[in-house]
């Protein structure tokens, strides 16, 4: 697979202005065809009363916080006083004031005055940001709070500001309008009408205000919606996604940090593949200017085409230790908290609500794969979730995670255990189903549990574990309690994953996070058969990964388990773990899942080296040693997974 950061030739339009010739070069460097019609401009208050009132009491200490929200303002403010106050006299007033600069922008602007903010607002540096610092780190209620604005008045901005105890006085200092050339605007709008556009940006909500006030002077205003539909639109930030929004549209891409370099970049990495798929939408009947990732639909999944452009993608194939065209790759914890889309919706509902509704467990697993172009999906849910239905009581908490209310460590508590009806999952069914139904075709979908030995320990240790006494004392204690435990366990998880397979997975995972805690023999005698029957009882043909940590001692016994895939952590070398398994498996592995927060060199360079151990050898499939942690920056998770798929093929 060649470098993705190319447009490929692709017409892009961008509505930039002030930095119009900018974002012109970027989008040309990285191989699109631009279009760039300037769609708004910033044009100063001619005599701005109320920033020259707003410096007299400031001046006066009249005010306890100043918000500088951006650096065009900030300087526009410093002007218009300058022509009624000294300017030595009004910094030094703001330098006695709490100041906040929302980003880098009017960070700048105020080091050119000579000041340092008292807070920095942290990307993606929204009014909404602005607030949460503000909560965070200085106490508004009661104080005196002027907020420079720009362009129109931020009413929500100021209405919260107010619901906080904040007196706040806006202080305008310059307006948006339209260009005053309108013809480039005019024409981009006729050619996204007449479907003669790829990709959208916008970098400003203002952008798609006046976008729209020019189609509805020209009476386009609905076909330029309709145009929209097959257009990929980029926005450079939440701001503007809401705005995108308002109008009825879907922003279909937004970077993690909003830099318009980062927009290009990433827009030209996955334009042509969000492209392909909104065109697909659209043809097969979906809305998409309003339209989320489980309503996507693709072509031939109902007569069940896709289901062999599925069994022979990259990831499949490499499942099967065929030949691929590039190295398969996908990452343990791909949807979770590192991700701004996972957080976001994390805010607003439960961890145990977000895996039990079915339609926001797919969105989730959707939106890690648009968002990072991995090989495969895999389906949100969580390894305890299958301990309910046995009757165990389960409770999730920020601080500790997972608990289990009443900890299994006796055979009288393994007896009372319920036998596992599947219909109690069926959510994690219905998700899996929502999911490969909406997922690209050529991008596997892959259905996972815990293993029993590790699902067993959470049961009996109650929690997280250093060194897992109460599970090895039932162990050694009582070997008849813990084979009947791990024998109902492995009938769970067997008729757990069968249903998985069943609405759509392509393939399983077992996660076994705990079981290098045992010794050879421990494993041997009290592991090894239980994971023997369950695989052997998984639909055949469905390739199982046993994925295990600190395995490195039990990686053969782990392959006479009998998966097609084995997974390795980050302290084995892969080339020689794969040589002591044999080349008769194929492998998953193995990057330190730190090294993600390393720069993207270093990134490129440890990928590299694992990518040389595995020698072009069909089977490999590249993943983490372990998840994803949840600090890691989204552009290095990018970082690896285009390093991994520009690798040479076979080299």
């Amino acid at each position: 697979m060649t470098s993705n950061f190319s447009f490929n030739g692709l017409r892009v339009t961008a509505f930039e202005s002030r930095r119009a010739k900018e974002i012109e070069k970027l989008i040309l460097y990285h191989g699109g065809v631009p279009r760039v019609a300037p769609s708004m401009r910033e044009v100063p208050l001619p005599e701005s009363g109320d920033a020259v009132k707003f410096a007299g009491n400031l001046i006066h200490r009249k005010f306890d916080i100043v918000i500088l929200m951006t650096g065009v303002g900030t300087r526009s403010l410093a002007e218009a006083v300058s022509k009624k106050y000294p300017l030595d006299e009004f910094t030094k007033a703001l330098a006695k004031t709490k100041v906040v600069a929302r980003g880098p922008k009017p960070v700048a602007a105020l080091r050119e005055l000579g000041l340092t903010p008292d807070i920095i607002v942290p990307e993606p540096n929204t009014w909404r940001d602005v607030l949460s610092t503000l909560d965070t780190e200085l106490e508004v209620s009661g104080k005196n709070v002027a907020v420079q604005e720009y362009g129109i008045p931020n009413e929500e901005f100021i209405k919260e500001l107010r619901k906080r105890g904040a007196y706040v006085t806006a202080v305008p200092v310059y307006k948006w309008d339209l260009p005053e050339d309108t013809k480039p605007l005019r024409e981009a709008i006729k050619s996204i009408t007449a479907m003669n556009e790829d990709i959208s940006l916008f970098t400003s909500s203002q952008q798609i205000y006046n976008l729209f006030k020019i189609a509805s002077e020209e009476g386009l205003e609905d076909r330029l919606k309709e145009g929209f539909k097959d257009v990929v639109i980029g926005s450079i930030g939440p701001t503007t996604t809401e705005a995108i929004a308002r109008f009825g549209l879907t922003a279909d891409y937004e970077p993690d940090s909003p830099k318009m370099g980062n927009l290009i970049r990433e827009m030209a990495r996955c334009g042509s593949e969000l492209l392909r798929k909104k065109r697909t939408a659209h043809k097969n009947g979906v809305d998409t200017n309003s339209w989320h990732r489980v309503r996507m639909i693709w072509n031939g999944y109902k007569d069940h085409t896709s289901k062999g452009i599925t069994y022979n993608s990259a990831f499949m194939k490499a499942c099967r230790r065929e030949k691929t065209d590039f190295t398969p790759v996908w990452l343990m914890r791909q949807a979770g908290r590192f991700m701004r889309e996972y957080r976001e919706l994390r805010a607003k509902v439960s961890f145990l609500h977000l895996c039990k509704t079915p339609e926001l467990a797919a969105e989730v697993t959707l939106s890690a794969v648009d968002r990072l172009s991995v090989d495969a999906a895999i389906i949100f849910s969580d390894i305890l979730l299958i301990i309910e239905p046995l009757g165990i009581e389960l409770e999730f908490s920020k601080a500790e995670g997972p608990r289990i209310l009443k900890p299994v460590r006796s055979g009288n508590a393994v007896d009372r255990l319920r036998q596992f009806e599947p219909e109690t999952m069926d959510f994690v069914f219905d998700a899996v189903g929502i999911t490969r139904r909406a997922l690209d075709p050529e991008k596997a979908l892959i259905g996972f549990a815990g293993a029993p030995f590790t699902v067993a320990s959470y049961m009996i240790e109650g929690g997280g574990s250093r060194n897992y006494e109460n599970t090895k004392q039932l162990m050694y204690r009582d070997p008849g309690a813990w084979h009947t435990l791990m024998e109902k366990l492995t009938d769970a998880t067997g008729k757990y994953l069968n249903r998985q397979i069943a609405s759509g997975a392509d393939a399983v995972q077992l996660f076994d996070s705990w079981v290098g805690c045992l010794s050879p023999d421990d494993y041997r005698e009290y592991v090894l058969p239980h994971m023997k029957k369950l695989i052997g009882s998984l639909e055949k043909g469905v390739p199982v990964i046993n994925f295990g940590t600190g395995t490195s001692t039990l990686l053969e016994m782990m392959k006479e388990c009998g998966s097609s895939v084995i997974g390795f952590d980050w302290r084995v070398d892969l080339a020689s773990a794969w040589k002591s398994v044999g080349y008769d498996v194929a492998v998953q592995g193995n990057l330190d899942p730190v090294v993600l927060y390393a720069g993207h060199s270093e990134i490129r360079k440890r990928a590299g080296e694992i990518l040389d151990k595995a020698s072009g050898r069909p089977g490999h499939i590249f993943n983490l040693g372990h998840g994803i942690l949840p600090r890691t920056p989204v552009d290095n998770v990018l970082a690896l997974v285009d390093a991994v798929h520009e690798y040479p093929a076979g080299e």
